[in-house]
Parts: C-alpha cells; structure tokens; sequence
C-alpha cells in the first residue's frame, strides 16, 4: 500500500494535536514534515521519535511554512493539512492557494476526527480571536466552581516551544513551577494567574496523556476546564461550551479560522468588554451571534480593571507594556494597560518604537498595526533581554504592565512601575453562576 505523504502545517500546537490524535498511528499515512509559523524560533527542530511513535523512528522534522511549496514538490506531499488558529480567511485561503498551485490537496481536520472525550465533565472555555478575556472567564469559572467545593483541574491549550519530549505532559501548581519548565512570556502570561490563585494547570504535547494525568490529578479532579487558546476550537468533547466574544473587534466573529467554529459551536456566548466598546459595535456583535447560533446564551460583561498603584502613573508620562500575542497576531491597538492609562488621566502614553532594540525592533517592524504600546515579547532569552533594555531605554516617569503575569519577575525593570489586572463582571442574566448551577445539577456534582 502507497502512504499519503503529508504536512502538517501548523505553529506548535494544533499541528501536533491533529498528529498524535488523527495521523499517528494509521499506516495509510506519512507525515514528511510539520511547518511552523507566527511564533519565533520554532521551526528547525524535529517532532521526537518518543512522540511521533513506531511509524517514525526518526521523528519528523519541523520547517519554516516559508519553506512550503518547495517542500511539497521535493517530498512528493499529496496533502497539506492546516492547523493553527487565530488566522483570517483570507490567510488560510492564500495558504490553500500556494498548496494546491504545489500540486497537493488543502485539507482542514474538524472537531469529530480531533477531539478527546474525558471521563469527567469538560467545560471549555474558547474565543473567536486572541485577546478577548478568555483568561478571565476561565478563571470565573473556576472560581465559581470551587464556593462549590469542587476539584478543577484546568488544561491549557499547547504552547511547546523548547524540549517537545520534556513538554510531553506537564503540571503547573506553583509559581515555581514555571521557572522549573522554563516557561516563555507567553506561558507564564496563561499559567501564571492560574497558579497565583492555587489552581492546578496542565499543557504540554500529548493531550491525552495530559488528559489521563488530569483526570487522576493527586489533588483531586471533579471537573477539567480547557482553557482554549487563540481562538481553537477544544481538544476535548465539552459538556458545556463557552465562547467569548470581543466587541473592539466586531465582525471578527465571522471572519477568522476558527474563531467561527467556536462561535457556531457554543452554548453561551460572551460579549466582553462591552464598558469600553461602543453600543454599535456591541449590538454588531450580538446580531452575528443570534444569526450564527440562535439558541445560545447570551452574557453581557464588563472587563473590571483594577490598578496595583494609581499614583505611580496618575498624571505621567507612561510606557504601556500589553499582552505580545494579543497584540501582534491578534491585531489589538491596545488593552488593558491602555484603557486603565485613560481611565486615570496620565499625562502621555510615549511611543516605545524609538527606543525598541533587536527581536521588539523586529516585531514593530513586522506588526505595523500596533499602536503606542510595547508588546511582551519573551519566547527566547534574546527577546526577554531585548524586551528588557527596551522598556528600560524608554524616556517616560513609570511603566504600566498589562500583562496576565507579573513581568518584574523575569525583567528588571529601571522605573516605577505598576501592573494592571482584569477580571470578568458579567452585567446581564442569566450569569455564569446560573449557568454553572445548573450544570453541577445537570452532571450530579453536588456535595
């Protein structure tokens, strides 16, 4: 029998995701190759042998989606297989272009053939588009779920970026944690407010492994969240399906892969942020969700912002320091950080492009959408320090760190500085707290 020669094309995540539950172990097909995108430094590697399993004893090596259409013809590729997230239509559509002008098929893996079903409860948590509070909701549920004396174990989707096989499966149950799996940026940006409240996360590579850990957790596990990232859609069945929406975006809920997938496929449907959007981008929002998906819930919240310490930054001039991947690939101007800027009067929000050295150099370069604000890039020790010498080469009186995680932990930073925290406050009925009464009922969770 002739094996499908396929890539993978992908961003360290989904890609192996859609490997190990769906190619892995069919001997009708052979992966030649994943491609890698949107993260710095994450092609060049090889997908290990000890993951990759008896079909390839060599692992499989990981190029630069650059790299694809010469890839397709050198490999003789018969299909391409597109998985990550967090992309428009007109960019998938232009990576279908260039596969099939190679010559090979253009294929998208749904949630039937990807998807894992647990033997406890699943809620997941998902987004149409990077940056719209996922966090936070996560971390409601969460919270809401243990005033009813339930064991949570969250499971976070994949951000491998260094040892494929040291990151098989891992569990993150203190801050410590994160140093010890040498965690980027962007890891701890997720991880980290998970952990700071005692809550146990889990990622990695292989998601079932992961899933088995998880659902015999040592502290206990009475439900799994995922805590979906960029806007995939979940690795596991869900028993109730949460999908956040960004109104500062509006339209986006029916214009990026997956996003909509998450859309179309939810029972309660998020519009957050609405205190800082406008009521017409609001209610633009609201109608694509009724035409989409009718029969969801809808729940209106406000993104409630609270700052460490006002008076640093009150009447300054302030560099403003946000969430990378929110910024960058998923198109923001501005966040957190930004809005408490506004809320509080500062005196200027400086512009940091003429102080940005090296990698943060690079990614304004790249990301010319980005407004007067300042990235968190940190996916390798190089952009940590570039990150570093740019916040402090800045010309302003304090900093303001939009970020999930408490970024002086990793940086040091020359300058009063103050961090910036976001929580969900849901202001229409029914509420999360409503919803997941029901849902302890429903699953006969009560203790």
């Amino acid at each position: 029998m002739k094996r499908k020669n396929i890539i993978i094309i992908g961003a360290a995540g989904r890609d192996f995701h859609n490997f190990n539950t769906y190619y892995r172990n069919k001997e009708e097909y052979n992966v030649v190759a994943f491609t890698a995108a949107q993260i710095p430094d994450i092609d060049g590697r090889k997908y290990p042998s000890e993951l990759a399993g008896a079909l390839y004893p060599n692992g499989i090596p990981i190029y630069s989606q650059d790299q694809l259409p010469e890839l397709i013809k050198e490999l003789q590729v018969d299909e391409c297989v597109f998985a990550y997230s967090d992309v428009s239509y007109e960019a998938v559509m232009g990576v279908s272009a260039i596969v099939n002008a190679a010559g090979a098929n253009f294929k998208l893996l749904g949630p039937n053939s990807t998807m894992l079903k647990s033997n406890k409860p699943v809620i997941s948590v998902c987004a149409v588009r990077t940056g719209t509070g996922k966090s936070q909701t996560s971390r409601k549920v969460i919270e809401t779920l243990l005033e009813h004396d339930l064991k949570v174990v969250a499971i976070r989707h994949p951000m491998p970026y260094g040892d494929l096989n040291a990151q098989r499966v891992q569990r993150f149950a203190t801050v410590e944690d994160l140093k010890q799996h040498n965690c980027t940026i962007e890891e701890m940006e997720e991880y980290e407010p998970h952990v700071a409240r005692g809550n146990i996360i889990y990622a990695g590579v292989d998601y079932a492994d992961i899933l088995a850990e998880a659902e015999k957790d040592p502290d206990g596990c009475d439900v799994i969240l995922w805590d979906g990232g960029n806007n995939d859609f979940s690795f596991y069945k869900p028993d109730l399906a949460i999908t956040v929406l960004d109104p500062h975006r509006p339209g986006h809920e029916l214009k990026y892969y997956p996003g909509e997938v998450c859309l179309r496929t939810t029972d309660v449907a998020i519009i957050n942020k609405v205190d800082s959007a406008s009521e017409e981008a609001v209610e633009i929002v609201e109608n694509n969700i009724k035409s989409a998906i009718p029969e969801s819930m809808i729940i209106k919240a406000e993104s409630k912002i609270t700052v460490e310490h006002p008076e640093r930054i009150a009447g300054k001039r302030v560099l403003v320091v946000e969430d990378g991947p929110t910024l960058t690939h998923g198109e923001m101007k501005l966040g957190a950080g930004i809005v408490a800027a506004e809320r509080l009067g500062v005196k200027e929000i400086i512009d940091p492009r003429p102080f940005a050295v090296g990698t943060i150099n690079d990614t304004f370069n790249k990301y010319q959408h980005i407004g007067n604000v300042l990235p968190a890039m940190g996916y390798g020790e190089q952009q940590l320090k570039d990150l570093e010498e740019t916040i402090n080469n800045a010309d302003c009186d304090a900093v303001i760190i939009g970020t999930p995680m408490d970024l002086t932990r990793v940086i040091s930073i020359n300058k009063p500085s103050t961090r910036v925290h976001y929580d969900l406050d849901e202001i229409t009925k029914p509420n999360l707290v409503d919803i997941l009464k029901d849902f302890i009922e429903e699953h006969k969770l009560v203790k």
